[in-house]
């Protein structure tokens, strides 16, 4: 690669020293490549037995795996039917960190394009809910595709500021990740084009805008909750320098430790000014000792304060939900699946969302997704959407037309229409017994409703 910024190079020098030169030669080598198994659809164990990847565990996830780059794993359909996220291994460190638990409300702050996030969904396996969150409307649109992709039906997705969320949510996240934006320096190997827009004005900068979303994140973290900080940038001042102005500004949080990995290192305190010796507790992933990227995380524990048990959607949305007729939805699930799906409904203009029933009121936040996405109420009909499909199991649906070979797959990826004499109406595409969309069959064919944006071209 070209050569990276003088000021960059000067500060990895002098913090680095002796292993200054082990650093370096890492840019002159290959990057690796890692893919999460999605654990709401697969095990880890039956996907290796299903693919022709090139699998080896990454030690400090037991769901991740680095694969070779000609695997090509984005161009296979287990990827369109969302059984893995295509994911850089040292990103998978902070949600594992985090130690979601099963029922947990969980933020995740800074969410798109939504790999942490899938991931804190496959922890929760269905229970409590994950509210992704991301300022970038477009970003914000990319993090609710992935989502829907891998069946996290437990989501709500807005775009809000981190201020707006505070006030809606005061004490009230068991978990909360700050995967915060940074100057980007431990991604410079994988995306070259980040060194070039570096400045050590940014890297302040960023500093100041970690400081700020670190300070709302706090505000909504209830009493015992833990908060999972991290950064994918070498910077002492946006790492150990951002947590060490956190916890003077916050003596009701303490850092904790973290299990520590073969090859993770311990923080350095003495890289800021007057660095606390409990900056030790945060732990940095250096790309010349581990292979995966830079990458660095605190993980912290709020001590005091009050709980906010806001209540769930409230009455408004309620009485809302029960005066909509809703009746050509009910008939599609009593003609197409065995069992209506769980929540609480959700009208946003013509289109149905499901939520889960401890979701608070979203009124008055920008909201991206409200909930799981069912589909669109039209005249006298429902049609269901393509994220219902991929939430869904081939055992929920009455009609399925399983796809067994690579042309049927590719026919049907491109949106092209199928032949199928199967029973007239909606049907569960899928592959190896895993949902890739809808078709509607209908007089010996089967009519194509794939995601187009999602179609492949080959």
């Amino acid at each position: 690669m070209k050569r990276l910024p003088e000021d960059f190079l000067q500060r990895m020098q002098k913090l680095l020293g002796d292993e200054y030169s082990q650093f370096m030669d890492t840019f002159s080598m290959k990057r690796y490549y890692g893919l999460r198994v999605n654990t709401l659809k697969i095990t880890s164990e039956e996907l290796k037995d299903k693919v022709p990847f090139h699998l080896i565990p990454i030690p400090w996830v037991k769901e991740g795996f680095y694969y070779d780059e000609e695997d090509n794993p984005g161009k296979h359909h287990y990827h369109n039917a969302g059984l893995y996220y295509i994911q850089e291994p040292s990103a998978m460190a902070p949600v594992t960190m985090l130690d979601v638990q099963l029922g947990d409300r969980v933020l995740d702050l800074c969410a798109a394009p939504g790999g942490k996030t899938t991931q804190i969904g496959g922890a929760l396996q269905g229970t409590g809910f994950v509210m992704a969150n991301d300022i970038n409307f477009k970003r914000a649109q990319v993090l609710a595709m992935n989502i829907e992709r891998l069946g996290v039906t437990n989501s709500i997705v807005t775009q809000e500021n981190p201020a707006n969320l505070a006030k809606y949510f005061p004490n009230y996240f068991d978990r909360i990740l700050v995967d915060a934006p940074c100057s980007g320096e431990g991604m410079f190997r994988k995306m070259p084009e980040i060194a070039k827009n570096w400045s050590s004005e940014y890297v302040s900068t960023c500093s100041m805008m970690q400081e700020e979303i670190l300070d709302q994140a706090a505000k909504m973290l209830k009493p015992g909750g833990v908060m999972l900080y991290s950064t994918c940038t070498f910077a002492p001042e946006e790492n150990e320098g951002s947590i060490q102005k956190f916890l003077g500004k916050h003596p009701q949080f303490e850092l904790l430790d973290m299990p520590i990995v073969p090859d993770f290192k311990k923080g350095h305190p003495e890289w800021v000014s007057n660095g606390d010796s409990s900056l030790k507790e945060t732990v940095r992933l250096w790309p010349h000792l581990l292979q995966g990227e830079g990458h660095f995380m605190a993980k912290l524990r709020k001590m005091d304060g009050e709980e906010n048990r806001i209540s769930s959607l409230d009455e408004s949305v309620t009485n809302l939900s029960k005066a909509i007729d809703f009746k050509d939805y009910y008939e599609f699930c009593k003609d197409n699946l065995y069992e209506i799906p769980k929540g609480q409904i959700t009208l946003f203009g013509n289109h149905l969302y499901l939520a889960p029933f401890e979701v608070p009121s979203l009124k008055g936040l920008k909201v991206v997704r409200p909930g799981w996405y069912l589909g669109e109420l039209k005249k006298n009909r429902f049609d269901p959407s393509h994220g219902l499909a991929l939430g869904l199991k081939p055992e929920d649906v009455k009609r399925i037309l399983s796809l067994e070979n690579e042309a049927e797959i590719g026919s049907y990826l491109r949106c092209e229409t199928l032949m199928h004499q199967g029973e007239k109406g909606w049907t569960l595409v899928t592959v190896d017994g895993f949902s890739l969309g809808w078709g509607k069959a209908v007089n010996g064919i089967l009519k194509n409703h794939y995601l187009k944006s999602s179609r492949r071209f080959y």
